[in-house]
């Protein structure tokens, strides 16, 4: 068989696989909780794999590797702060969350918000519809972008071509299957994930012959390569484009791709076993992409090179080079398998909770509550179809109009959104019994604002400008939505009268 032979058939047996597991699960499925929270019965390898893959996407395989090939050893922030926030999750708010979210019996984290608050004019649900809407449209856009790109880089497909195949299995086995079919797929493709980026930097250091070798090499392309600080040492503006890359992390304390699968333990006993498989997948997983970067600018390049001009934008295309230049055909198949899987596992997991929210917390909650839990699962297929078509809309044009965009930051966009809105209500939800729904609503809705602000207008500001745009959309505006809800909540002494509960709440969630 020819190379091009071999590719084909590891990426229609990858995709077969995963509409076999669409078809599987759409069997188990029997009413609204078993589509949007797989009847809160799963263990915590499912829930743990599940996360990760859905926390990672697309970035982590072409962004954070080509972040190591352009950066180099500064990468390795972006590890210490998807560490830090992974098990701030799992070990810090994921039992107190587990724990409320089955006192309050909630299937979607607006439930959850909304049970937390007593808000009885139902605002705060209707405005975390809509921010999930919004910014997860964006989000699931950049990896349809990214699955163009994958199948241009590996299989010489054209981008447009790929985006609307990859597109079409993640439809065919997310509405067949809903979220028992994306944490399925998440488990195969969490992985297959896992597996590659461990492996492949191992076979490019036994290529070089080892780290020294590897080091010398990216010496002679530029010294600062193998620097924690980058090129210009510890300035004012590197230290805030390291925290940048650093608090990166914060979206995993309380984005609700993530904490749904929380929603969906078995019960708290498993948390535990969780949080160290997270750890161990995290911490392995994303040393071995920005390694992976590291090797593939020690292989590829030469002292005189750019690296743009080898690696393509941003240095994204080191995966698939380095693949193409040391793997045989059949291991290159593979390879765009888990690509893909990164790209899937995320927008198959986004697709459902934008569904459950625009079906779940707006449709029946808000419009239509006489309607029953199992008289939704066709208008939730729909839902989920309508949203990718939307993202894929965006993909699509972005794809045609936006020159030299880099898949790391068109992804972090999103997830900025996301993290803004809901991490430091959910943070503060958890461990303050005097946050109320008025300090709630105006942390996402400052959350939600902020972000677009920070990136296009503080950046723009003559002299700070260039710190706002080291330090990226998220840290500030995390911090002013968290200071928000404080202030808010402190000078509404009416809306603490009506929590008069909630200590117990916490304190009984804190057992758990």
């Amino acid at each position: 068989m020819s190379p091009l032979a071999w590719k084909a058939l590891g990426v229609s047996i990858y995709l077969l696989i995963l509409i076999g597991i669409g078809i599987a699960a759409s069997r188990r499925m029997k009413d609204l909780r078993d589509y949007y929270a797989a009847g809160k019965g799963l263990g915590f390898w499912a829930v743990s794999f599940s996360a990760r893959a859905t926390g990672e996407s697309a970035w982590l395989l072409l962004g954070l590797t080509g972040m190591g090939a352009a950066l180099g050893a500064r990468a390795f922030w972006v590890v210490v702060g998807e560490v830090l926030g992974v098990m701030g999750a799992w070990l810090l708010l994921s039992r107190r969350f587990k724990g409320l979210t089955d006192r309050y019996d909630s299937i979607t984290v607006p439930d959850y918000l909304e049970s937390r608050f007593r808000d009885e004019s139902q605002a705060i649900r209707v405005v975390a519809a809509v921010a999930l809407t919004v910014f997860v449209t964006i989000y699931v856009s950049a990896q349809i972008d990214a699955t163009g790109t994958a199948f241009e880089s590996f299989l010489g497909v054209d981008y447009f071509v790929g985006a609307l195949v990859g597109f079409a299995v993640v439809m065919l086995y997310s509405i067949s299957g809903g979220f028992l079919a994306v944490v399925w797929s998440d488990v195969f493709q969490g992985v297959l994930m896992f597996l590659g980026l461990v492996l492949l930097p191992i076979v490019g250091l036994v290529y070089l012959g080892g780290v020294g070798e590897m080091s010398t090499r990216l010496s002679a392309i530029d010294p600062t390569l193998l620097s924690l600080a980058g090129p210009t040492g510890w300035t004012p503006l590197t230290i805030c484009g390291t925290l940048g890359l650093a608090l990166i992390g914060l979206g995993f304390l309380g984005s609700p791709q993530i904490f749904v699968r929380f929603i969906a333990l078995r019960d708290t006993g498993e948390i535990p076993k969780g949080a160290a498989v997270a750890f161990v997948w995290t911490l392995l997983a994303d040393s071995g992409a920005v390694l992976t970067g590291m090797v593939g600018r020690a292989i590829l390049t030469e002292p005189s090179d750019k690296a743009e001009a080898v690696l393509g934008n941003g240095a994204q295309d080191v995966l698939p080079l380095l693949v193409e230049n040391l793997l045989p055909g059949v291991l290159v198949g593979l390879f765009i398998a888990i690509v893909l899987s990164a790209i899937m596992s995320t927008v198959d997991s986004l697709l459902v909770v934008a569904s459950s929210a625009a079906v779940r917390d707006l449709y029946q909650q808000v419009l239509h509550p006489e309607i029953e839990d199992h008289q939704l699962i066709g208008l939730s297929r729909v839902a989920t179809l309508g949203l990718g078509l939307v993202a894929l809309a965006v993909a699509l044009s972005v794809g045609a109009l936006v020159e030299g965009r880099t898949i790391f930051w068109f992804v972090i966009f999103g997830w900025s959104g996301i993290a803004a809105t809901f991490c430091p209500v959910i943070i503060l939800s958890l461990f303050w019994s005097k946050m109320t729904a008025r300090g709630a609503l105006g942390a996402m809705v400052a959350g939600f604002v902020c972000v677009p602000l920070f990136k296009f207008g503080a950046t723009a500001l003559p002299a700070v400008g260039p710190y706002f745009a080291e330090l990226a959309e998220l840290p500030p505006a995390f911090l002013v939505s968290g200071l928000v809800g404080i202030v808010l909540s402190i000078t509404d002494p009416a809306g603490q009268e009506r929590l008069s509960e909630t200590a117990a709440d916490l304190e009984e969630a804190a057992k758990s």
